[in-house]
């Protein structure tokens, strides 16, 4: 599971007068936006010439797997992507300008163009990783076509490239009500799923999963109507090609028909594959991981991804750490498909000795936890715990923190690792004054000064004591339980526990389009209960008087991610776009309904005489009316995950999910407030490693939107032409399928 930032600051939208009909600003990216080099020059330089090498190794498997999210994220995206490849390989942004300036673009206009294509890029597709809302050009449709036209690779190949531009201009500004977001059916825009599936086939497709004991994680769902039977295609991502192996599973009834094949995505598990097998381990652990997940990528199987886990658990305290797959499942509508990404990234081993202290104290926290000792497993598992500086992140989004594998057989019974990413975290979450929204005054300064640091504790209490915790109830297929079901006493009813999961069935299966939501909410809340601990904070060096500035920093930054959290929200479908974001909403929910003065929110006017909101927090509440409400809380989440209570688990979540105008907040109308005064998300521009001679050399860039565009045209130095045609290929491939 990905901790994402709690932060989305306010920040002037850049928009332009031209165009006759304005459209919301949060479907574009504003020409200012922040855009930080991601510094990971001093834990890269010292490291060992063989550490380097089987970094670059790994983050060449993480870039080229990386491409495969352009076809995850929407139909367009891989032909868009493709033509800036062609563009910026041609001419770099300051040479294009020239171009561009004689096509009749302003400077605000080219600069708007340039940001585009850097979100593009850091979103690997056109729809923001954090909240899927799509964003287009912040310039007339014209203009653009004007400059792709002037340049200079439309002047060397102009028939492909006004093919190209053709094939995705439409889509590129399109702001249909379907395509304004990610979603299944009529609620939005997804390639998980066929164009002509709804919600009903995901569920038939998951029951067909389940019977064949195959995981959804790297699919696809296609549909096709043959003479009204509905045939499924469930295509599983891998190197090998379906002529080549054939089906690996079928199921038939009168009314469907199953086939499973492999081959998604092709060529770009190919070149996972390749490198992997570059890649030179340090140990008979990684060896062993690198085998499977190139068996993983080569043969499509799940399987081999989770044996390539369990030897990646085992392989403790690497100088250089890594993890790639089909790994968070946020962006699949129906929660179960994993979206590509692989990270490599160097311990930095300050942070990391705080962590393994925080680990040392697991088995003295976790029964601080508010639900009885037999909701929590047998055992703790104790993980790696390490602070990292992230030197690749391939995929839509770089998160603060991660727990995984998300497998959960793994990790209620053999294993986790949490890690925090330190250098994301130091240039995130720098906040300036100016732009911090909805906080009274004087808590500012605090506000600015204890972030960091309250992120910190957050963090660690987030992915190893959050996510680390809590047992899921199972019968297996030999009829075997692992709890006893004639004395475990569910807290919430005082009867004997009723439900579980049997056989293939898991969290993510059964729990489905909230799944992912709501288990960031049960580790949200787990972070807020455990910093209330003398011994957490002191764990991460405060005490006293500054333990408790952390502690209501914390509190503060939840319920204000919360109020923030608005923005991810549509009203016209009802539904949230952002896990995380929803997580924390459902928080100020919990805690406005604590009541007792605990949090304010009340809507003000601002100084521009516009609407405006207001957060107050009573610190000297938090640790009676505050924890009541989340013990309380918490142990429901975590009641009805242990047991499998879906329909109960969904009425609590889904109650305090619910954004309307009626009670004693209209969270409708503070929507357009929050909207009104957002900031959109920082991009980050990664470096870039390449083998010169014997040793690895690291490629950095500046931190705008052109170092990002130069990172992404330089990230392919060898085999461009055929990666880019073969993204067209298996896009071409598709095409009919999305109608």
């Amino acid at each position: 599971m990905d901790l994402a930032g709690l932060e989305s600051e306010p920040q002037s939208t850049f928009m332009l007068n031209l165009r006759p009909k304005m459209v919301d600003s949060q479907y574009y990216l504003p020409n200012d936006i922040g855009i930080s080099a991601l510094d990971c020059g001093e834990a890269f330089r010292l490291l060992s010439p063989q550490e380097k090498l089987y970094a670059h190794y790994l983050s060449r498997a993480a870039w080229y797997g990386g491409l495969a999210v352009l076809l995850q994220t929407s139909p367009e995206s891989a032909n868009i992507f493709v033509m800036l490849q062609r563009i910026f390989r041609k001419q770099t942004p300051a040479q294009l300008e020239q171009a561009a300036t004689a096509a009749g673009l302003s400077s605000a206009e080219y600069q708007a163009f340039l940001v585009y294509a850097a979100g593009l890029y850091a979103n690997m597709g056109n729809y923001k990783s954090f909240g899927d809302t799509k964003f287009i050009p912040n310039l007339p449709k014209e203009k653009l076509q004007a400059l792709v036209k002037a340049s200079q690779a439309f002047q060397d190949q102009p028939a492909e490239m006004e093919a190209l531009w053709n094939s995705c201009s439409g889509p590129l500004y399109s702001l249909e009500d379907k395509q304004k977001q990610l979603g299944l059916g009529d609620k939005g825009i997804t390639t998980y799923f066929s164009g002509n599936c709804c919600l009903e086939d995901a569920e038939l497709a998951q029951k067909f999963l389940d019977s064949k004991k195959l995981s959804a994680y790297n699919t696809r769902l296609f549909k096709r109507d043959n003479g009204g039977k509905a045939c499924y295609e469930v295509r599983l991502a891998s190197a090998v090609q379906k002529g080549q192996s054939g089906d690996v599973s079928q199921a038939f009834s009168l009314f469907f028909q199953f086939t499973v094949k492999r081959g998604d995505y092709g060529p770009v598990m190919e070149k996972v594959s390749y490198y992997l097998q570059e890649a030179y381990a340090a140990n008979e652990n990684q060896r062993k991981m690198l085998e499977e997940y190139r068996r993983s990528f080569t043969l499509g199987s799940i399987d081999a991804h989770k044996e390539g886990s369990r030897y990646w658990i085992k392989d403790k305290g690497p100088i250089v750490e890594s993890y790639i797959g089909f790994i968070e499942s946020y962006r699949d509508p129906f929660g179960s498909r994993g979206e590509f990404e692989g990270f490599v990234a160097v311990v930095n081993k300050a942070m990391s000795e705080r962590f393994a202290k925080l680990v040392s104290s697991a088995e003295v926290l976790l029964p601080e936890l508010p639900w009885p000792r037999e909701f929590e497993k047998d055992t703790f598992l104790k993980p790696d715990f390490t602070s990292l500086d992230v030197l690749t992140f391939a995929g839509s989004g770089i998160p603060a923190g991660i727990n995984i594998p998300n497998y959960d057989d793994i990790r209620q019974s053999e294993g986790f690792k949490n890690v925090s990413l330190g250098n994301v975290l130091a240039v995130a979450y720098a906040t300036q004054k100016e732009k911090l929204t909805f906080l009274k005054e004087e808590d500012k300064d605090l506000f600015i000064k204890w972030k960091g640091p309250s992120f910190e504790v957050q963090v660690g209490l987030h992915e190893l004591l959050g996510h680390g915790s809590g047992k899921l109830f199972v019968q297996d297929d030999s009829g075997k339980f692992n709890f006893d079901q004639t004395k475990v006493i569910n807290p919430e009813t005082k009867e004997p526990v009723s439900s579980w999961y049997r056989g293939s069935e898991t969290w993510d299966s059964k729990f489905s389009t909230i799944a992912s939501s709501y288990e960031e909410c049960r580790a949200e809340c787990v972070g807020l209960y455990l910093c209330l601990k003398k011994e957490v904070l002191s764990i991460f060096g405060h005490e006293g008087q500054e333990a408790e500035e952390v502690v209501y920093i914390n509190w503060l930054s939840m319920v204000r991610a919360g109020l923030l959290g608005l923005e991810f929200y549509t009203p016209e479908s009802k539904s949230w776009r952002q896990a995380h974001m929803q997580a924390r909403f459902v928080i100020l929910r919990v805690l406005l309904e604590a009541g007792e003065g605990l949090v304010g929110l009340e809507e003000v006017t601002g100084q521009d005489g516009k609407p405006d909101a207001r957060i107050t927090l009573d610190r000297s509440k938090i640790h009676t009316v505050g924890k009541n409400a989340i013990q309380r809380f918490l142990c429901k989440l975590q009641v009805f995950k242990s047991t499998a209570d879906v329909e109960g688990g969904r009425a609590l979540y889904e109650g305090y999910s619910t954004v309307s105008d009626s009670g004693a907040h209209n969270f409708l109308r503070l929507r357009e407030t929050v909207l009104l005064r957002k900031e959109a998300r920082k991009m980050f521009v990664q470096a870039n490693t390449r083998v010169n001679g014997d040793s690895v050399e690291l490629v950095e860039y500046e931190g705008s939107a052109a170092g990002l565009i130069r990172s992404f045209t330089e990230r392919f130095p060898d085999d461009a032409e055929q990666l880019e045609a073969d993204l067209l290929e298996l896009n071409k491939r598709d095409a009919p399928c999305w109608c």
